[in-house]
């Protein structure tokens, strides 16, 4: 039998997840700038939006990523090929009612507005569950807009279910933007 010729060589799609490294930063910074542009549009006050700097979170997220504060904060990236388009961000629970050993939390779970729809949330989201397993914690946790019926979907289709706990951020300190949250968790343990 010969080679075969005339089957078209398409490759697939060059996409992955990782521990985010330093060098990173920027490409998290811009997918954070464009997601809370999108997510706090009505929100927040336009010239609060157009304020916010992918240079200097940049700054802020190379620092967090050079030296966490704890070896189980952890930040992972969405690659398209070698283009950032999404991150999490993993951590001991910092809830007053949860167990700093036991309970860990998905802090953040942002992709690119231009690149959603990608599987890249799917993949962050997977990877964020293995690193928190992998961090010996038997549950996870999430707070998630009460307005954010995309993203809380998105969770419960995955396992997630609220357990009861909410609260109220004030964004400004001053009372003027409130975002109300309610806390979703799913266990970590396996069968």
């Amino acid at each position: 039998m010969g080679p075969v010729t005339d089957l078209p060589l398409t490759p697939g799609p060059d996409v992955s997840v990782r521990v985010a490294w330093a060098d990173d930063a920027p490409g998290v910074a811009a997918v954070q700038v464009a997601a809370w542009r999108q997510e706090y549009a009505g929100v927040l006050p336009q010239e609060v939006l157009d304020s916010f700097d992918a240079e200097q979170f940049a700054a802020a997220w190379h620092q967090a990523m050079a030296r966490p504060s704890d070896a189980r904060n952890r930040v992972l990236v969405a690659l398209e090929r070698n283009t950032v388009r999404g991150f999490a961000v993993t951590s001991p629970s910092p809830d007053p009612d949860s167990d700093p050993v036991a309970d860990g939390e998905l802090a953040e779970l942002v992709v690119d507005p231009a690149h959603r729809r990608a599987g890249h949330g799917s993949r962050l989201l997977q990877a964020g569950v293995d690193t928190l397993r992998a961090d010996k914690f038997v549950r996870a946790t999430f707070w998630v807009a009460t307005t954010d019926d995309v993203r809380r979907q998105f969770l419960t289709e995955a396992g997630w279910a609220a357990d009861g706990a909410h609260r109220e951020l004030d964004l400004h300190g001053d009372g003027s933007v409130r975002v109300r949250q309610v806390r979703l968790h799913t266990d970590l343990r396996q069968d």
